[in-house]
């Protein structure tokens, strides 16, 4: 009895083994994305993204600057990808505090990028500074896939696709928000015309790839409406002043000269966050006015060291969950995933990047309860995953040895 019980232990043992190997932690030892144990930075500058149409009707070619840790051998990186602020009106990809960030991120051991996205706008008005916002969230969204993209192709950049979070300074905060948790044509005001503006996606770039992200940094931003944030969303963290003027810190209006524009700060986005379960801690700069990090002097640098801390003890566990490896491993242990087009209508593609192992399996999709509402098997490469009779809303796509994806019918 006592040699059975021993064998047992041993297959038990044995059996698991694999599961801990597909739920194995990121390597986030000797420092790695928490301290600086890169000296040396590698800047590529003015890499081309996409092109868009501005809201004058004439092309513009999207730039960003991308900054890696010199000398780092890691094969499959995290990303966070920034966006200026300005208000819509003005800005650059070079602009100090996203620059700053970016570089400190890298010296950690993340891929980082500063994008330039279309700013201005006309008339000067609230209807148009909303068109304007969501034109710069295209432009972000677009980044993003081109990093998917890149991924599933050259792995110039070698980008983990599964942990690219969209970060983001004022305006820019705004677009990371909307590119996050406004993911239905349907929850766009009908006088915006999403239609002609291209949808939510948009047309900047890189299509057939996801925009998805795992989280999202918001550094003074707001949201036009609180219930975008939804059960089931990516995880956020929030930074922001209680005196801060330009973008209010929790519920209130926005655009100097403007008709009041409402919307919702971060300490509103909180409140609502918290009701529907969705991660997100906030650092409230207590008195601080907007953007309070920007700027280089000593009290500038010491908020910026706040805000680079905290949003770094934010991002490093969520890279430390089950199944966030983004270091080597055998391709047979998770096949990476895109699903496109997100929102969609009918049905969703689902297809394993290039130059992985597939392995067919059983998938589950859940609701924003978490009640499984179907199971299929994941039988070739490509598949589609289709609505049927399924309500519009936000669900979860989960299966063994892969991280969970989310896909949103209308």
């Amino acid at each position: 009895m006592k040699r059975l019980f021993l064998a047992l232990l041993l297959l038990s043992s044995v059996l698991t083994m694999p599961l801990a190997r597909a739920q194995a932690l990121i390597d986030t030892t000797r420092g790695r994305y928490h301290q600086p144990i890169f000296p040396a930075i590698t800047t590529r500058t003015d890499v081309v993204f996409g092109s868009a149409t501005t809201y004058s009707g004439s092309t513009q070619t999207l730039r960003m600057n991308i900054y890696e840790p010199t000398g780092d051998t890691v094969r499959r990186r995290p990303l966070l990808v920034f966006a200026h602020g300005g208000g819509f009106v003005s800005g650059s990809k070079t602009d100090q505090d996203v620059t700053e960030l970016c570089q400190r991120y890298a010296r950690l051991g993340y891929v980082t990028a500063s994008i330039d996205y279309r700013v201005l706008f006309f008339p000067f008005d609230t209807v148009n500074i909303a068109r304007a916002a969501i034109r710069a969230t295209q432009d972000m969204r677009a980044a993003v896939r081109f990093f998917r993209q890149d991924a599933a192709t050259s792995k110039t950049y070698r980008i983990h696709p599964g942990y690219i979070f969209a970060s983001g300074s004022s305006a820019g905060a705004f677009m990371a928000l909307q590119l996050a948790y406004l993911n239905k044509d349907s929850e766009v005001p009908a006088y915006l015309e999403i239609a002609q503006l291209g949808g939510l996606e948009g047309n900047s770039g890189n299509p057939g790839y996801s925009s998805a992200v795992r989280g999202v940094v918001n550094l003074c931003g707001a949201l036009g409406r609180p219930n975008w944030v939804e059960p089931g969303d990516i995880p956020l963290v929030s930074m922001h002043g209680t005196a801060d003027g330009t973008v209010p810190y929790g519920k209130g209006t926005v655009g100097s000269g403007l008709p009041a524009q409402l919307v919702y700060g971060s300490g509103a986005i909180k409140l609502r966050a918290d009701a529907v379960g969705v991660s997100n801690p906030l650092y409230t700069f207590k008195g601080a006015g907007h953007v309070p990090y920007s700027g280089t002097t000593a009290r500038a640098q010491a908020y910026m060291d706040t805000t680079f801390r905290y949003v770094r003890d934010f991002l490093r566990p969520v890279l430390r969950q089950p199944g966030t490896i983004t270091g080597t491993r055998p391709a047979a242990e998770l096949t990476a995933l895109q699903l496109y087009p997100l929102p969609a209508t009918e049905a969703v593609q689902l297809t394993a990047a290039a130059g992985t192992t597939f392995q067919p399996r059983t998938l589950e999709l859940l609701d924003a309860t978490g009640r499984v509402v179907r199971r299929f098997r994941w039988e070739q490469r490509e598949q589609q995953v289709r609505r049927e009779q399924l309500k519009p809303g936000i669900y979860l796509l989960r299966g063994a040895g892969m991280a969970t994806q989310r896909i949103v019918f209308e």
